[in-house]
């Protein structure tokens, strides 16, 4: 993936972890999804074109449709209201296209560190399917925390040090991220699913004026 266009997907991710946190208002977040979005589409179009003849640098730019077109369905989406299913279950063929990105990674391109990092993407795009397309949204504080973290350690920050040049040992960038990944999300759950509980639990004036009533629920969450 492209250093520049991973530098958006870092902003991106962490602008939509910020919306599912209630810190941004969903349509103000939809309009920069499709700026993201059309760069995603665009970058891969462009190197896929100029690389015929180099199946590794197509192979590589391949992968990046799947985050364009999810930025694009998301923007949509927020912009016109629409129920989230859809977004949900593309998100599951991402996540599982993610899993195939991660082995080509460690087998085919020799790169371990963005072996690992296609990993964090397959369990964050499953976490947009299960919330998103199961509507489970007791996760949604979760997922919020996790996407708004991998926008940083996913992206913004590995794209920084490759366009820097300080991108020089992807060995110890996997064994780096593969811990703290384990360490950090698995912190943050009983944490978030604590703060989740006592959100979903309406105060006796709540109760009293109907707040507990989620029938009232947006369709996006």
């Amino acid at each position: 993936m492209g250093a520049v266009g991973l530098l958006y997907v870092g902003a991106v991710l962490f602008l939509n972890g910020m919306m599912l946190l209630k810190k941004v208002e969903p349509r103000a977040a939809g309009i920069f999804n499709l700026f993201v979005g059309a760069l995603q589409v665009i970058t891969p179009t462009v190197l896929i074109i100029s690389n015929q003849t180099r199946p590794a640098e197509i192979l590589g730019a391949s992968g990046i449709y799947l985050f364009g077109f999810t930025y694009l369905y998301i923007g949509i989406n927020l912009l016109g209201n629409f129920d989230s299913t859809g977004v949900g279950y593309f998100s599951l063929f991402v996540a599982i296209m993610a899993l195939g990105y991660s082995y080509a990674n460690f087998q085919i391109l020799g790169d371990p560190a963005f072996g690992v990092i296609w990993l964090y993407w397959a369990f964050l795009w499953f976490l947009f399917f299960v919330l998103l397309g199961l509507k489970r949204e007791e996760i949604t504080r979760y997922t919020g925390w996790v996407t708004a973290i991998q926008g940083w350690i996913t992206a913004a920050i590995p794209a920084f040090l490759i366009l820097t040049g300080y991108w020089r040992n992807p060995g110890l960038f996997a064994v780096i991220l593969a811990v703290f990944g384990v360490v950090v999300f698995a912190g943050l759950w009983p944490l978030t699913r604590e703060r989740e509980h006592v959100a979903a639990t309406p105060s006796p004036s709540e109760k009293a004026m109907g707040a507990g009533d989620r029938r009232h629920r947006p369709r996006w969450t």
